[in-house]
């Protein structure tokens, strides 16, 4: 099992004068440490959980821009890029970019998005929830024609391009895809139609088989292969606090099929939290 590294908050101590030298120190500590993916959010405004609009918040691909010139291993991404914030177009060409000036690092993480109140704040249209699912499956759609030998028109209901042109192309035949979300109807469905992995959230290994067997019902009704999606999860603890009983947990996950495992630094020193979970947790984990 991979680990990887979600940068949420940059809300520690001194951030008006530290906050830079903080994300570049706990990105190298994971680069350097063997973490394999290293994600911030794609949001305008912080969450309301942490602390809402007061509270500092970067634009995401700016930042992975930034995090590619100053990494050499990890694997760069967003948790996870609203399908409202940029035209699907755009979006891959931005994410080929990344993937390109990273040396093949990038992921694309989509989103149905969520957070009205950051698009009211700077006037970006939020379509109704059936809207936005209809909106994401157009990226999906014209990301991965982006991604191919067809450079010619899109036709959607709600997206039209003339030419899906993008040169260069990314470093590999496309871009890994992960679909964010647990809704079983509709989010799993993408993620069997469209997706190379799936991010769930850690609510206990029976709600995981669930999730899982509905994704593969999908994958079965679609005549797509379940075992070609890699499985991820977002976990809320902190490994730290029982070490040996949270890799007791993951051995469980593991054998359902779960290959990485996403956790956030919960401490006011994340280049200290990530550095020590790198040396104890890392290892032990690549053995599961």
């Amino acid at each position: 099992m991979d680990l990887g590294i979600h940068y949420a908050n940059f809300s520690h101590p001194e951030w008006q004068t530290r906050l830079a030298d903080r994300l570049t120190a706990t990105a190298q500590a994971a680069d350097e440490g063997g973490v394999a993916l290293f994600t911030v959010m794609d949001h305008y405004f912080q969450m309301e959980m942490l602390g809402g609009p007061p509270e500092p918040m970067l634009e995401g691909y700016t930042t992975l821009g930034y995090l590619a010139g100053i990494t050499e291993r990890v694997d760069l991404g967003l948790l996870v890029t609203g399908v409202t914030y940029r035209h699907p177009g755009l979006l891959a060409k931005i994410v080929t970019t990344l993937d390109v000036l990273s040396g093949g690092r990038a992921w694309l993480n989509l989103g149905a998005a969520w957070y009205d109140r950051e698009h009211e704040g700077l006037g970006v249209p939020f379509p109704p929830t059936a809207e936005r699912f209809e909106r994401l499956e157009e990226t999906l759609q014209i990301v991965r024609q982006m991604w191919s030998d067809d450079d010619g028109p899109y036709e959607g209901a709600h997206y039209r391009l003339a030419e899906t042109v993008n040169v260069p192309a990314p470093t590999r035949d496309r871009v890994p895809v992960l679909v964010g979300g647990t809704g079983e109807r509709k989010t799993l469905r993408l993620v069997a139609q469209y997706a190379d992995a799936c991010n769930l959230f850690a609510e206990g290994t029976e709600v995981m088989k669930h999730k899982l067997s509905v994704l593969r019902e999908h994958c079965d009704r679609l005549g797509t292969d379940y075992d070609a999606i890699r499985t991820t999860i977002l976990v809320m603890t902190d490994p730290l606090a029982d070490r040996d009983g949270f890799l007791r947990e993951m051995e469980e996950y593991a054998a359902l099929g779960v290959s990485l495992v996403t956790m956030m630094p919960p401490s006011d020193d994340p280049e200290a939290w990530v550095t020590t979970v790198a040396e104890e947790i890392v290892p032990r984990l690549s053995e599961l």
